[in-house]
């Protein structure tokens, strides 16, 4: 009737008052949720967008993914700056909560700077996925509940219209790579433990999705073969193109022994015939072990862009 008002572009955005998922019945909840349907939508058009292409293939570079890519180069300039101090125990080095403190004080502003002006109201709400996205400060870990945050934060940067279709494949190449390397370079300078890690039963210690998006880029790829992965002069001599060979040439760097035993079920992997079954088998794969698992989602935050709320189309 003439009494509704029309919405304006962005509900105003807050967080709501949040009931962790701490009940595994909730488990229920969250995948009848707009914010599932939303979150995995927005993984498998990005899957779509990079099928068949190259890390280094031509692609448009928008205003906010050169933002983005600006923000992450400061994070990363952040190491830098915030060495890891001497400390008795190897693994999780207490400077990271140095590093992470930053994070959490500039969040709001890094944030602001990628947003235009008119959408001010929904950085605090985008900047906890962003704070979510590099680990956890207490444990000084990182897993795939982290990886998941990242890729909420750009999923609401497209839900508030910053991000748009035609900038799909640039999210994956440019920022959700940039992402990556200062991931890597977080967990191998702090040597932060894997978060909810499966061991050898895993897929790998502290990613997922850039085998899934790494596998659609190397789908009906002329000569190269999931059997090909394993080895190590094709992992060298093509990586720089393919995100999933950069993901084994970083976990052949971290890891010693034959790779059969340390990353069993990649090794079980490379036998599949197919790319695109490769592929398949990965997001059946991501929602069973890491979406659908209580310890990764316990975490996710919910607000006004991704809601706990059931689908509604």
């Amino acid at each position: 009737g003439a009494s509704e008002e029309v919405a304006p572009p962005v509900q105003q955005c807050f967080m709501v008052p949040k009931k962790e998922i701490n009940v595994v019945s909730d488990m229920a909840k969250w995948k009848r949720s707009q914010a599932y349907a939303d979150y995995m939508g927005f993984i498998l058009t990005l899957n779509e967008g990079v099928r068949g292409k190259k890390l280094t293939c031509e692609y448009k570079v928008s205003e906010p993914i050169e933002k983005l890519v600006a923000l992450l180069n400061t994070l990363d300039r952040w190491i830098d700056e915030t060495p890891p101090v001497d400390q008795p125990s190897r693994f999780g080095n207490k400077a990271f909560r140095t590093w992470y403190a930053k994070l959490d004080q500039e969040a709001e502003k890094l944030v602001s700077a990628v947003i235009p002006k008119h959408l001010a109201d929904a950085a605090p709400e985008v900047a906890v996925y962003l704070k979510e996205s590099v680990g956890n400060s207490t444990r000084i870990d990182y897993g795939t509940g982290h990886e998941a945050a990242f890729a909420a934060f750009l999923c609401c940067l497209c839900k508030i219209g910053v991000l748009r279709v035609d900038d799909q494949m640039a999210i994956v190449f440019k920022v959700f790579n940039r992402y990556l390397e200062v991931m890597r370079k977080l967990q191998k300078t702090y040597r932060m433990e894997p978060a909810g890690s499966q061991g050898v039963w895993g897929l790998d210690d502290f990613q997922f999705l850039p085998f899934i998006w790494g596998s659609s880029q190397l789908i009906d790829h002329p000569s190269l073969e999931p059997r090909h992965f394993v080895d190590e002069k094709v992992v060298n001599e093509n990586h720089k193109d393919f995100m999933f060979l950069e993901c084994i040439l970083f976990i052949t760097e971290m890891k010693t022994g034959p790779f059969a035993e340390h990353s069993n079920q990649l090794w079980n992997i490379s036998a599949v015939p197919s790319w695109s079954k490769v592929n398949q088998g990965l997001i059946r794969m991501y929602k069973a072990e890491c979406l659908e698992k209580f310890p990764v989602i316990q975490h996710f935050k919910f607000g006004s862009l991704l809601p706990i709320q059931p689908v509604t189309s």
